[in-house]
C-alpha cells in the first residue's frame, strides 16, 4: 500500500528499522531541545502530515528503547491517527523517570503501526450469550 505523505522537517521519512518490524520510526521536527522534568509533559510536532486510506489508522506508540533507557513514554498510547486527519502529526511525550530528559530535533520519539480498521454496526439487544467466563472481569480468569 502507497500512503501520501508531506515531510515539512528535514528527518528521514518514518521507516521500518528491520524487515520484520511493524512500526516505523517517528522523529522529533522541533527547533530547541526541549527538556523534560519528571513526570512532566509535552507535545512534540513530527513535521509529518499524511493521507491514510479510508479503513486504514495510524497507531502512534511508544518506543520501547526511549522508554527502558530514558523513561521516556506516549502519553493516549496508542494514539490513533484517523483517515480523515490532515493535520500535523504530534507525539505527546511524557517523563516517566526521576531525572531531567531532554527531546532533540531528529530524535526516534514513537513509532507508527498502520492497521486496517473494522467499522460495525450495533444490534441493541436485551441478553448477551453466556460464555464460561461471563461477567468476570479483572483477575477472574485466574491466571498469573
Amino acid at each position: 500500500m502507497t500512503v501520501k505523505i508531506i515531510n515539512q522537517s528535514n528527518n528521514p521519512l518514518p521507516a521500518y528499522a528491520t524487515e520484520g518490524s511493524s512500526g516505523m520510526d517517528v522523529r522529533a521536527f522541533i527547533n530547541e531541545t526541549i527538556t523534560l522534568q519528571p513526570l512532566e509533559r509535552a507535545l512534540i510536532p513530527t513535521g509529518l502530515f499524511i493521507e491514510l486510506p479510508q479503513g486504514f489508522e495510524a497507531q502512534i506508540r511508544p518506543r520501547s528503547g526511549l522508554a527502558i533507557k530514558q523513561g521516556i513514554t506516549c502519553l493516549n498510547t496508542p494514539g490513533t491517527v484517523d483517515a480523515d486527519y490532515r493535520g500535523e502529526i504530534k507525539i505527546i511525550l511524557i517523563n516517566l523517570s526521576n531525572e531531567i530528559q531532554s527531546v532533540r530535533n531528529g530524535d526516534r520519539i514513537a513509532q507508527m503501526v498502520i492497521q486496517k480498521v473494522e467499522k460495525i454496526d450495533w444490534e441493541l439487544s436485551v441478553e448477551l450469550e453466556e460464555t464460561e467466563r461471563s461477567t468476570g472481569g479483572f483477575g477472574s480468569t485466574g491466571k498469573h
